[in-house]
């Protein structure tokens, strides 16, 4: 009892702190009236605690001196009280403070009877373009600020057109209203309690950093697992940097010595073999597959996620291609089956973690071409894949990676026929109408999606019936932020312009003068594919009819096109807890097989058509393998 008298007022301290912390309210007036009752000691609570004092004293100073157009003491307050990390961190607080500057340069010109002190306005003037040389530099490149930078430089800017707004009394109220609610917001954030920083470190924090510990740990195994397989690659690389080498150096001495070095130097710069990398460990499919079917939501997302890790961290060549065959061999995905209940069905789970990880999976099988043939063998696959494209939110990564397998399937013509056949041209234009809600990879690969179907005469005949909206879609695309979509929409344009109805169309609404204005701006590459599509738009048919081209072979050869992209594995929402297994050692523990591998000769893909790059594209592609292999 003697110890609890001793810190009894400290203790008593900490319970009104907490509950102060809280809001228990009323609870604090019968706490305090109990202890004074009582004859409890209880300390007065330090600085401002509760919500009856809604506005702090430094609040109250930051918006006089803003009203006063205190500059240097509004400044100074605002760098004390608000903290570093939210300053530079926060996009609100550095878009907050670049107006407050604008403010503070322009303040004598607003509230200046007759001409102002023309030595502080030089002053405030000259420390504004300070703060655009500095600080201020960071928000150069977004084009809401842009007009500002040129502020310091007018010599009236109250009577420029660009600046009119900033001199309107609801500019300033706007301002103020917006400096008053990042304030309340900010400044309202108390401190931890004490008794809650006692709770944590006293196990809560021994538990929350065991279970960080862990996560980091997968994390790390994920890491090593890609680190090794460019380690392997840079290894290979080197060894055979140093054999070349050394050749080159015997050929260089033969040549002095008189004698032939041409056999030697072809030999010395043919490719040497790659080193061996070792295969994955077996699996057992039969087990993976009835866990896919049976197991709780969180162990399906969990062997989703380590089975696409298998593929997309393999090594390119044989451990990627064993992986990609044991997968097909034992049927992963039950596209071969016919049964009710079968792996692809998790597109439906109304688990949306699932749903995204199934999604994520078939992507990644789609980056491969056997992995595309494998997938096209199932006649309800491209329906479902469809299905969830139209009910998936725009913003999720389920519909981000849908879209992307779709896209990858529109290299394979049958596939290709049943998109158009399916109206997927009409969707795509409606998507792309509204862009803003839409990230660089799904942008990019709705673009190069509605591409590809273009290029079939189907597509083209499906456009011809939309001609005035793909039109209007396709030139607002000329002029996006995005530059990595100039290839396909230019492709799409260049494609649709073969149909004389569209060219009329294009005519019609001044579709030359528009392209002749991207001319002015765009890149050498861009303005010679415009060029291109100027000529088919001035182009005259010979008759009015589009060759069909649904007579060639529906499964022609399919173009090379196995590009894994760092998109499959990004944003991962799965993260194991503590004892949880993940990633090859979940697949590894639990699912061991006994050489379950299939090794297969790889068949030999068409390696594509290369075309100049001053054309407009005329073969389907990916976005990824256009990035990465078509320009070089």
């Amino acid at each position: 009892m003697g110890d609890v008298l001793a810190y009894e007022a400290e203790l008593l301290g900490l319970v009104r702190e907490y509950l102060d912390f809280a809001e228990f309210e009323e609870t604090v007036k019968v706490f305090t009236k109990e202890c004074k009752i009582k004859g409890k000691p209880l300390p007065k609570p330090a600085g401002v605690s509760s919500r009856d004092s809604k506005t702090l004293p430094v609040q109250k100073d930051l918006l006089t001196a803003f009203e006063n157009g205190e500059q240097k003491v509004f400044f100074q307050l605002w760098e004390e009280h608000i903290s570093f990390s939210v300053r530079d961190n926060e996009p609100i607080a550095q878009k907050l403070e670049f107006y407050l500057h604008i403010h503070f340069a322009t303040y004598l010109l607003k509230h200046c009877i007759g001409k102002p002190d023309k030595a502080e306005l030089e002053e405030r003037i000259s420390h504004f373009k300070a703060y655009l040389e500095t600080k201020g530099a960071a928000l150069s490149q977004t084009t809401e600020f842009l007009p500002f930078y040129a502020l310091p430089f007018v010599p009236n800017p109250v009577v420029h057109p660009s600046f009119k707004e900033l001199f309107q009394d609801s500019w300033t109220l706007d301002l103020r209203a917006r400096l008053e609610k990042f304030l309340s917001l900010t400044l309202k954030a108390r401190q931890t309690p004490r008794l809650l920083t006692l709770f944590k470190e006293n196990g809560q924090c021994n538990k929350e950093m065991l279970q960080l510990l862990h996560q980091q740990l997968v994390e790390s195994e994920h890491r090593t697992m890609t680190y090794l397989k460019r380690f392997n690659k840079m290894q290979a690389d080197y060894h055979n940097l140093i054999g070349v080498t050394a050749e080159l150096v015997d050929s260089l001495e033969a040549t002095v010595n008189g004698k032939m070095a041409s056999t030697m130097l072809r030999a010395s710069l043919a490719p040497a073999k790659m080193q061996d990398v070792p295969l994955l460990p077996s699996l057992d499919y039969e087990k993976l597959k009835k866990d896919l079917m049976t197991g709780n939501d969180r162990l399906k997302a969990f062997l989703l996620q380590a089975l696409r890790w298998r593929l997309t961290t393999s090594y390119p060549g044989e451990q990627r291609d064993t992986v990609l065959q044991a997968y097909i061999s034992n049927d992963l995905l039950d596209c071969h089956s016919n049964c009710q209940r079968s792996v692809l069905k998790l597109l439906h789970s109304k688990s949306e973690v699932v749903r995204q990880y199934m999604a994520r999976l078939i992507n990644a099988f789609a980056s491969l071409a056997e992995g595309r043939v494998y997938l096209s063998q199932n006649p309800t696959l491209l329906r479902m894949l469809e299905e969830r494209l139209k009910a998936e939110d725009k913003d999720s990564l389920t519909w981000e990676n849908v879209l992307g397998a779709l896209q990858k399937f529109s290299l394979r013509r049958a596939l290709q026929s049943a998109m158009i056949k399916d109206g997927l041209i009409f969707w795509l234009v409606d998507v792309l109408t509204d862009t803003d809600c839409l990230s660089d990879y799904t942008l990019e690969y709705s673009v190069a999606l509605l591409m590809n179907l273009c290029l079939r005469s189907a597509g083209k005949k499906m456009c011809a019936r939309i001609a005035n909206h793909m039109l209007k879609v396709l030139s607002d695309l000329l002029g996006h932020e995005n530059h990595e979509i100039q290839p396909y929409v230019n492709g799409a344009l260049y494609s649709i312009l073969a149909i004389p109805s569209v060219r009329e169309e294009a005519r019609a609404m001044g579709m030359e003068e528009i392209l002749r204005c991207f001319i002015k701006e765009g890149n050498a590459e861009m303005i010679r594919q415009i060029e291109f599509i100027i000529k088919q738009l001035n182009s005259e048919p010979l008759n009015d009819s589009i060759v069909s081209d649904d007579e060639e072979e529906e499964e022609d050869e399919e173009e090379d096109h196995d590009i894994m992209e760092a998109d499959l594995d990004k944003d991962e929402v799965l993260q194991p807890q503590l004892g949880e297994l993940a990633g090859e050692k979940l697949l590894t523990t639990e699912y061991l097989g006994i050489m379950t591998h299939t090794p297969k000769t790889k068949k030999k893909l068409f390696p594509g058509v290369h075309q100049s790059i001053d054309e407009p594209l005329q073969r389907p592609v990916t976005p990824g393998y256009h990035r990465t292999v078509y320009l070089m």
